[in-house]
């Protein structure tokens, strides 16, 4: 705990630079503090979130999503689904690339005919195993074929567009010079330091608010919030924990931004473990941990209790999943039910032993301890076991693992409930890394997905929430809030569910003009 109480005390510190600007920003150019450097500035290979977040602003997503989670037209003015196979999208026809090329159908065949082309290397490839095809019928449509009918694929449409090759040249090198056709275009980029980019002048939607933004790499928390304070950093996005974030609130200089955001953290289970497979042992684990105490003390309340995967501000939300409310006394007795006694009444010994691998970052092992501290109060003995990301995540991947606390980021879709829940997609073929099997889950997820009517896949979608909460395979913690700290004279600052970068291009000083 001395990292945080050094943390904190930093924070405090009084203020004494006056600059508002890092040293190479001409005046009202926005610097962006962000926790790591983007991998790769090619929205088709770079998945990590610095990466996405950059390509949000250079590029332009076919389709998008919008604050209710529903897909809407992007680049794209209209789709269409005329068979269960074919989609046809229309795009708009005022769009350019930052070189000047006008956006067309060939540039949309040749983004996502990368993720069909064996020789490209890219994670985001798997999302595209039902497209078959993908074709340009003239120059402002596109035609996409499936290989089985699929109600979720619009999703897989909420891409960022890359420029085909001009004619009769190399490929662009977008990794490192990207070209899009976003509100910024690219200028330069320093390995681990920063990305500078420029207001594109003819954006298609109007040219942004600003002239410009710095994207500053700054890896240590408390030096993300010292920034702040000094007044060289001007807004951070979810990059800051919850206890920087309370010791900045206080700051007259600054101002905070929350709005109801989709990641979900959740403790997950392996349903093959021989105790874990006990349901009454699942909510009895639930039922011990008060979740509602990690996010007011543990998330400073930047976060709500969790019910499932979905968020309230999805669509296809669930509101009336089974609930399983902080109650130590009904968890000691679904433990006594499931031949779990406790050997020596408020004794040492515990009832049973399990082990919980989590992130080696401060906060997550906050939360395992309280977690740890929660259950051994109904005699459950837990064993933390730390690990660097790489190392939790390969062991996750593998099943090598009794319980795991992890966060599923950005989760904008139910179609999640199929690649999380239905018994085809457990390892290595999709994320079902608990092994859960449900045949009722299965077939209302299997139906969902085959449906391209929303009534029809909202009300299936629901069903299957409530059974995978009913059998409980993950601990649903919490859903967090989106937080942005910025300087206190930005206007234009509107967080998505999402948190998409995009609304940068909307944040200005008063008395900059971009």
């Amino acid at each position: 705990m001395m990292r945080g109480r050094v943390a904190v005390a930093l924070l405090l510190l009084p203020t004494t630079l006056a600059c508002r600007l890092a040293p190479d920003a001409p005046p009202g150019v926005m610097v962006v503090g962000m926790q790591s450097y983007p991998n790769n500035l090619d929205p088709r290979i770079g998945t990590d979130e610095a990466s996405q977040k950059i390509h949000q602003l250079l590029y332009n997503y076919l389709l998008r999503v919008d604050d209710r989670l529903r897909i809407v037209p992007g680049l794209a003015s209209s789709w269409e689904n005329p068979d269960p196979l074919t989609y046809i999208v229309r795009l708009r026809p005022d769009v350019r690339f930052h070189d000047g090329r006008l956006f067309t159908a060939a540039d949309v065949v040749f983004t996502f005919s990368s993720f069909l082309d064996p020789s490209f290397v890219s994670a985001r490839k798997g999302a595209y195993r039902l497209l078959e095809s993908v074709r340009a019928l003239d120059p402002q449509t596109v035609e996409f074929r499936v290989k089985e009918p699929f109600g979720s694929f619009p999703v897989n449409l909420v891409m960022s567009i890359v420029p085909a090759p001009k004619h009769g040249a190399a490929k662009e090198d977008l990794a490192r010079h990207p070209i899009g056709t976003g509100p910024y275009s690219f200028v330069r980029a320093a390995t681990d330091d920063r990305v500078v980019l420029t207001a594109f002048p003819d954006y298609h939607e109007g040219p942004a608010g600003n002239p410009g933004l710095v994207i500053r790499t700054i890896p240590d928390d408390t030096m993300r919030g010292l920034e702040l304070r000094k007044g060289t950093v001007d807004i951070i996005v979810n990059d800051l924990s919850p206890d920087v974030v309370h010791q900045l609130s206080g700051d007259e200089a600054l101002q905070v931004v929350e709005s109801p955001g989709t990641d979900y953290a959740y403790v997950g289970l392996n349903l093959r473990d021989p105790i874990l497979k006990d349901l009454r042992i699942r909510r009895a684990l639930t039922m011990a941990i008060d979740r509602g105490a990690i996010v007011e003390h543990l998330r400073r309340g930047q976060a709500e209790v969790a019910a499932g995967i979905l968020a309230p501000a999805s669509w296809a939300y669930a509101p009336d999943l089974p609930e399983y409310p902080f109650d130590p006394a009904a968890a000691r007795r679904l433990l006594d039910e499931a031949g779990y006694p406790d050997p020596d009444g408020d004794g040492p010994r515990p009832r049973l032993n399990l082990s919980l691998k989590v992130s080696s970052a401060e906060f997550y092992r906050l939360q395992a301890a309280v977690i740890q501290q929660d259950l051994r109060r109904v005699g459950v003995e837990v064993d933390i076991r730390s690990y660097e990301f790489a190392t939790l995540y390969a062991d996750v991947l593998s099943g090598n693992f009794q319980m795991y606390t992890l966060v599923w980021v950005g989760v904008s879709d139910p179609d999640m409930l199929r690649r999380v829940f239905h018994s085809k997609q457990m390892p290595p073929s999709g994320f079902n890394r608990g092994f859960f099997s449900d045949p009722r889950v299965d077939r209302a997820i299997d139906v969902a997905t085959a449906s391209t009517d929303d009534a029809e896949r909202g009300r299936l979608y629901a069903e299957a929430q409530r059974l995978v909460a009913e059998q409980v395979p993950y601990i649903s913690l919490w859903h967090r809030t989106n937080v942005a700290v910025a300087q206190r004279d930005l206007t234009g600052i509107h967080l998505t569910p999402l948190a998409d970068f995009a609304f940068l291009k909307d944040v200005r000083r008063p008395t900059a003009t971009p």
